[in-house]
């Protein structure tokens, strides 16, 4: 029991990792290089990268580190090191949160981008992008510094493990 609460709290913390640097890597370099650019530009993109982003390794991130995050927890309640599940309830909460964010304001943005159709189509890629490119990149802000604080926690609950375990 010992090597899967070890094994699930490294899987949540790499996961959770990546999803965080996935969300940085979009707030510090993606979202600020697109600002330089056209309209059409950064319409055709974030279309072109909301298609390529549904795969199966970002699916195991994303996906993943709730559920390595939410088992990690479920394997520490009955054991004695139950110092570790404030900072595995707080990680959980945050990544929770994050999704949140991403399901009522990122998704929502990158269908609307698709329903906007073909980029060369589009009357008004100005307007288009106003209403996308502010409110995504700043729930994607949120969400990143959610994450963030997620891998936090968690590692603050591994360095614990390690202390009790």
């Amino acid at each position: 029991m010992e090597t899967a609460r070890l094994a699930s709290l490294i899987a949540a913390t790499v996961t959770t990792g990546l999803v965080s640097g996935l969300f940085y890597g979009f707030s510090v370099s993606v979202m600020p290089g697109l600002k330089r650019t056209d309209d059409r530009t950064v319409i055709e993109v974030m279309q072109r990268i909301n298609v390529a982003i549904l795969n199966g390794w970002f699916v195991l991130g994303y996906i993943g580190a709730f559920l390595f995050t939410a088992l990690a927890l479920a394997l520490h309640i009955p054991s004695d090191g139950r110092e570790v599940l404030p900072p595995l309830i707080a990680a959980l909460v945050c990544y929770i949160v994050s999704m949140g964010v991403t399901n009522k304001v990122n998704i929502p943005l990158n269908n609307m981008l698709e329903k906007a159709g073909p980029v060369a189509r589009i009357a008004d890629p100005a307007a288009v992008r106003r209403a996308f490119e502010g409110p995504w990149s700043r729930a994607n802000v949120w969400r990143t510094l959610l994450c963030t604080a997620s891998v936090g926690f968690l590692s603050w609950a591994l360095y614990l493990h390690g202390q009790t375990g």
